[in-house]
């Protein structure tokens, strides 16, 4: 059964699916508080915060962070610091949106702002996520062909069909548990680095003595790091997940999911920065491992994770190897759904379908149709003789022009007291938020410089 409300904005109707209230709490906080074991208390904070943060990590981050250590050894590492921060007040940002307003980032921005500029945000974000998706799966072939030589093409067919009888046939609380366990698979990460052996004074120094060079690799791969660590399909899915959860709660109708306690933010915060903690972790272990094992050994040439986990293999041990592999393949099957669901819910609430893993798929065809072609059309890029590279590039390039318009339109939202109301950003959330606004600004901008100006040898 799905709740029909009034769009007050456009005199549409817009349909809000949901399902029984997955526990007998009416809230999270009552969930919370009803809980006496401390460590369970904390788990049941954790949720689209720490979901959206593993994803992050998804395979083509991977393998850029691979690519980093790989080709400049520690001098990248301060930049998980940098990007912590950043990283934790957009997504707070969205998160507050969506608890705030009772709905998604593309259903604020539909309501408040120019149409034309959240459809061209949203087929950005289609197109980036779906050539993203299809790297992936071909991602998780290649990491269990490193575990066991199956070749890697008659993988893509049933890693696609897994993927999409999660989305399609799983309910909603299943599809976040398997989320939630599928995160764990990123700690094969921080283990293969501790098998690198690397020199821990040298790793500490990089740390937090920052390295800059105006060298083109450099700036290029600075320019990759940031891009792949504040992506759009994080803002659309953080916010749209938040929605989910109130729904499944019991808050069906719009008005019930208006407004947020402090209590409810303080939990958000919490999620959302374990979640984004969690993230710069597996990045700085990533290029912390490839960084002391093959930069090291002057194998600086790797162009993709899947080509890192199998040179480590000789050089930190079979298990860093494995493990980089396990780690990979855990992070496709998470990512994958999350970036084609992502653009799912923000064509959904654009165009004002109905939408939600809550719901049957009979009552939201366009939604699950936008998951359905995008994973297809995903899949099918592997048997075009397409470079993964070639296409992780163009779509970094995408991502790199729509992230700083979207994060420019988020900080307006969030200080905009008719949506939010009391809600609107205090001076330390603004801060950091313009901050990573002009960070992405810059970055599109230092993009086109290193790739057509001044392009590396």
């Amino acid at each position: 059964m799905a709740i029909r409300e009034r769009d007050q904005a456009d005199g549409g109707q817009q349909t809000i699916p949901h399902a029984a209230p997955a526990t007998g709490t009416a809230t999270l906080e009552a969930a919370v508080e009803s809980e006496p074991n401390p460590l369970k208390r904390f788990l049941k904070i954790l949720g689209p915060g720490l979901i959206t943060g593993a994803s992050d990590d998804d395979p083509s981050g991977i393998g850029t962070y691979a690519v980093a250590g790989a080709s400049l050894g520690y001098s990248t590492l301060w930049t998980a610091l940098v990007t912590l921060p950043l990283m934790a007040s957009v997504q707070f940002m969205c998160a507050k949106v969506g608890m705030v307003s009772g709905m998604g980032l593309a259903g604020v921005l539909r309501q408040h702002y120019p149409r034309p500029l959240l459809y061209g945000a949203v087929l950005g974000l289609l197109i980036a996520n779906t050539i993203n998706a299809g790297a992936d799966i071909g991602a998780i072939a290649a990491g269990v062909n490193v575990i066991v030589p199956i070749p890697i093409l008659w993988m893509i067919v049933p890693v696609t069909v897994i993927i999409l009888v999660l989305q399609v046939v799983c309910s909603y609380r299943v599809i976040a548990n398997i989320f939630k366990w599928l995160t764990l698979t990123l700690l094969a990460y921080i283990a293969s680095a501790l098998f690198a052996h690397p020199s821990w004074s040298e790793v500490l120094r990089a740390t937090v003595v920052p390295t800059f060079s105006l060298d083109p690799t450099f700036l290029s791969t600075l320019v990759a790091i940031l891009g792949t660590t504040i992506s759009p399909y994080l803002f659309f899915w953080q916010s749209s997940q938040e929605v989910e959860e109130e729904v499944q709660m019991g808050r069906h109708e719009l008005w019930q999911r208006r407004g947020a306690t402090d209590t409810e933010l303080k939990y958000a915060a919490t999620d959302v920065g374990v979640g984004m903690f969690f993230s710069n972790a597996v990045m700085f272990f990533i290029i912390l491992a490839t960084a002391a094992t093959l930069h090291v050994h002057g194998q600086t040439n790797i162009q993709s994770a899947a080509e890192a986990a199998e040179a480590l293999r000789p050089l930190a041990g079979g298990a860093a190897g494995v493990l980089l592999a396990v780690g990979l393949v855990g992070a496709g099957f998470l990512a994958v759904p999350i970036l084609t669901g992502s653009a799912a819910y923000a064509l959904s609430e654009a165009f004002g379908w109905r939408y939600g893993f809550g719901t049957n798929p009979g009552r939201a065809k366009q939604f699950y149709g936008v998951i359905v072609v995008a994973t297809l059309v995903g899949m099918l890029i592997n048997f075009l003789g397409i470079n993964p590279f070639d296409a992780l590039f163009w779509t970094a390039v995408i991502n790199g022009f729509v992230a700083p318009p979207l994060l420019l339109l988020i900080m307006l939202v969030s200080n905009n007291g008719s949506i939010m109301g009391n809600r609107v950003n205090g001076l330390g959330l603004n801060i950091l938020g313009w901050l990573a606004t002009a960070a992405m600004f810059i970055a599109a901008i230092a993009l086109v410089l290193t790739t057509w100006v001044f392009p590396s040898s």
